[in-house]
């Protein structure tokens, strides 16, 4: 089974530039994310997807491969990181490498260890999951969450005002650390 990892690294952040290359604790920020990818032995190939000549550099200097740049549509404001990773996909293809499983790592997700890797893919392989990724809690019951609407706050979910905060159910959200699936399943 051929299992590609994929670093989306964009230059062109608009709210921090070149954050992916910023030196977090000694280093840049995306090394994190490259090492714990090598260090899992979980893959084929590690790949960043970048089309920043500077962050194509320094993802070579710490193992990764930048075997081709990013086009200009997926570099965009309004690229997702389906489109990305889509875009790798079918540029390997045409090169004649096909992956059966790909994992997409953020650049910027620098407390991603091997281990965390190796366990997820674990976990998807023995429950036969098509797909797996990592979430945490919110920290306070998004139950409780209130809106501004015309000018007034107002609970968003009113039927929950009544119920204390320990009773309600814990609800997650999306770590931002990576993403693992099946190719066929991603394609769907």
């Amino acid at each position: 089974m051929k299992h590609v990892a994929i670093i989306p690294a964009r230059g062109g952040s608009k709210r921090l530039f070149k954050k992916n290359i910023r030196f977090f604790e000694g280093k840049p920020v995306i090394a994190y994310s490259i090492e714990a990818a090598l260090q899992s032995n979980l893959f084929d190939e590690v790949m960043v997807s970048t089309e920043d000549a500077d962050i194509a550099e320094i993802s070579i200097r710490y193992g990764a491969k930048v075997p081709f740049m990013r086009s200009a549509k997926a570099a965009d404001d309004f690229a997702s990181t389906t489109d990305v990773i889509l875009e790798v996909l079918d540029m390997y293809q045409a090169l004649g490498l096909f992956f059966d499983m790909v994992t997409c790592i953020y650049s910027t997700a620098p407390f991603v260890t091997p281990q965390k890797l190796r366990t997820s893919f674990g976990i998807m392989k023995n429950k036969g999951f098509d797909s797996i990724f990592t979430v945490v809690a919110f920290s306070y019951p998004v139950q409780r969450g209130l809106e501004i609407h015309d000018g007034k706050m107002r609970m968003i979910y009113p039927k929950y005002k009544n119920i204390r905060s320990q009773d309600l159910s814990t609800i997650y959200h999306d770590a931002g650390q990576f993403y693992i699936s099946k190719v066929d399943s991603f394609r769907k």
